[in-house]
């Protein structure tokens, strides 16, 4: 009898290793806090979950695997299986995307954001390029225009605009430093201390980040409507981990993308709606900026920073043109489809 037992020990505790490994576990890199740019991520991570009985699971992390700027990186090495990041964070090792950051690309809602964003992400430009760093894109993180607080007289005016020390990346830095403004790259981590100890007088952000890094406690005034464009942040997997996926995991990763953006998109919706409540609770006055000025705006940072961008990335090899044609023809057709 003593014998049976231990064999029926020796059973189960062999086939609990195996169902162990059996088990897929994946470590996300996000970083900051739980917020509207990452639900997306939370939202697929349950999906996955679900759709495999728990045998494919994702821990998300908050900057505990690695630091925002080098989240591309670790996902190159190995380091961990998925991770968010921001093409302006390392604009010379995500060069295809930026094209989805360049200013006034007349996005005009978080839909269209991900049609474009979709469109860059299947060409195969894009594809060879993350391959580079063994990184497979698999869905983006949609933001609204971006728009500035900042502290003091609000900034209505290009004139005011001079001189103006700005928390912008990428194409929106570019964009600032047009009309005569000082970007800086500080990371979304970063902002909130630049703002507090006077290394800016702005900060450009999108609403969640406004909210989750607290630059809004800092603020006297927001532009509502100057909308120079948005950053543009993938969701990426690495490719060795991707690949290692049963076909069940890999169905139930690959089917849930779609769902799990629009559970962000819907999430996000919501935050819009409550956004003018939050100003007038935190005292902070709505800027408006007059029509004449955005188009002055334009006018100085789009078209240039347009063919400068297409120009350097012909001069790199890769088809600059073509990638800028492919957002204005997908932008076109998702507001004729009512997008």
């Amino acid at each position: 009898m003593t014998k049976f037992l231990s064999g029926a020990a020796v059973c189960a505790i062999s086939f609990a290793f195996a169902s162990q490994a059996a088990a897929t576990e994946w470590n996300v890199s996000v970083w900051g806090k739980r917020r509207a740019f990452t639900e997306h991520v939370e939202k697929l991570a349950e999906l996955v979950s679900e759709k495999t009985g728990g045998e494919f699971t994702m821990n998300v992390s908050y900057g505990g695997l690695s630091k925002n700027r080098e989240n591309l990186d670790g996902i190159s090495i190995g380091a961990f299986e998925m991770a968010q990041f921001c093409a302006g964070y390392h604009a010379d090792k995500n060069r295809v995307v930026t094209v989805l950051e360049l200013p006034f690309l007349g996005v005009e809602n978080l839909e269209q954001e991900r049609a474009v964003s979709k469109a860059v992400y299947s060409h195969p430009a894009a594809t060879e390029e993350m391959a580079q760093w063994n990184a497979k894109l698999l869905m983006t993180s949609p933001m609204p225009q971006y728009n500035i607080v900042g502290t003091g007289e609000p900034r209505r005016t290009l004139d005011d605009f001079k001189g103006m020390r700005v928390r912008a990346t990428g194409g929106l830095g570019r964009a600032f430093e047009a009309v005569g403004a000082v970007p800086t790259s500080v990371t979304a981590t970063e902002a909130y201390q630049a703002m507090e100890s006077g290394v800016v007088d702005t900060v450009a952000f999108a609403q969640h980040a406004h909210l989750s890094f607290g630059t809004i406690n800092q603020a006297d005034w927001w532009t509502a409507n100057l909308n120079p464009g948005t950053v543009n942040c993938p969701v990426v997997v690495n490719i060795d981990a991707y690949e290692s996926l049963s076909d069940k995991e890999r169905e139930a990763l690959d089917s849930s993308v779609e769902e799990a953006l629009d559970h962000y998109l819907t999430n996000y919706a919501a935050l819009l709606k409550r956004w003018d409540d939050v100003l007038e609770e935190k005292g902070v006055e709505k800027v408006e900026i007059a029509p004449e000025v955005i188009e002055e705006f334009r006018a100085a940072a789009a078209v240039p920073a347009r063919d400068a961008w297409i120009a350097d990335m012909a001069s790199q090899g890769l088809p600059g043109q073509e990638l800028y044609d492919l957002v204005v023809k997908t932008l076109a057709d998702a507001k004729a489809n009512g997008s």
